[in-house]
């Protein structure tokens, strides 16, 4: 028998390198492109991951981050010891499980409805309607439910042109806060996230659509049971990602929406990041604390999420 002569069959170390610099330059035009984006995450969201270490220090800013000293989990020990961190919890899953039950499925609806639509020229038009309000800031939409919510805005003015009732504080009432929360979210961000379904709806067969309109379905069977089913996998894969937000998400809306007659039943978890960060005597590592355990939950709710719907359907997020 021939002495071996030592080649697994699997290239070294030093010829991978080598393969994947000729892979890079072969395909450098591609590479220049996604740069700006990989030097985007790499600033803002892979080097301040350092900053996570502030949880198990005491901060001191004429020590610096890395000269801070450790504390270990005393942060922690503070977090879960404060009743209004318990609080914000409660309130950021209460919130944010309303917007799964009454926000996520609208986007489906309006590009299942945006699909029926034969006209092209009128869905162009109707999809940029439904679409403007993404490009609105919420402070520009907390200043429009002001003057249409407010007590001299227009709904209360044409409450009391027809019916003479007294101006009705929607704005200042925690029981109507969280439905305007929703409706607001409803009418901004529908639009934009309808686009994902819709161009998973394009990706469908036409031909399906054929055959059952000669076999005499109606539209709402094809709907049911082809449409749906088409988009089925993206539906899953944004309901996971829903799911591992429900810690957080929102501020932008809440902060420009809440006021102190309704912060009660406001502060979320974000919300009170912020308010123990920057308001009263500052500290930084009580608040990556609560951050880093934000983050801890959010991902172990997507990895059950994603556990979960692969039990169920087969499908999921990650491989």
């Amino acid at each position: 028998m021939a002495a071996s002569s030592g080649y697994s069959g699997k290239p070294s170390p030093k010829h991978r390198i080598a393969r994947l610099g000729r892979d890079i330059w072969k395909n450098r035009g591609k590479y220049f492109l996604v740069l700006p984006g990989i030097v985007w995450y790499a600033i803002f969201a892979y080097i301040p991951i350092f900053g996570l270490s502030l949880a198990f220090k005491k901060y001191m800013a004429k020590m610096g981050l890395f000269g801070s000293p450790w504390i270990g989990l005393a942060n922690f020990e503070n977090v879960f010891a404060d009743p209004a961190f318990m609080k914000s919890i409660y309130t950021t899953l209460w919130i944010n499980a309303g917007r799964l039950i009454f926000v996520f499925p609208v986007p489906i609806i309006l590009a299942l409805m945006f699909n029926e639509v034969r006209l092209g020229r009128s869905k162009k038009i109707l999809q940029s309607i439904f679409t403007f309000p993404h490009f609105l800031s919420w402070v520009i939409v907390g200043s429009i439910m002001i003057s249409v919510l407010g007590q001299r805005g227009v709904v209360n003015s044409i409450l009391t042109l027809l019916f003479g009732t007294e101006p009705i504080g929607f704005l200042g009432t925690p029981a109507y806060f969280q439905p305007i929360v929703y409706l607001t979210d409803i009418w901004k961000s529908t639009g934009w996230s309808a686009i994902i379904y819709l161009a998973a709806i394009s990706g469908i067969d036409t031909e399906q659509y054929q055959a059952a309109e000669i076999d005499g379905s109606t539209r709402l069977q094809r709907i049911w049971y082809i449409t749906l089913p088409g988009i089925k996998p993206t539906i899953i894969v944004l309901f996971i990602l829903a799911v591992g937000n429900l810690m957080s998400g929102g501020f932008d809306q809440i902060f420009n929406l809440s006021n102190p007659a309704t912060i009660r039943v406001a502060e979320i978890l974000d919300m009170y990041i912020y308010r123990i960060t920057f308001r009263g005597s500052v500290d930084f590592s009580f608040s990556a604390a609560v951050a880093l355990f934000r983050s801890v939950i959010n991902l172990l709710l997507l990895l059950t999420a994603d556990r979960i719907t692969k039990r169920i359907d087969g499908s999921g997020l990650l491989a």
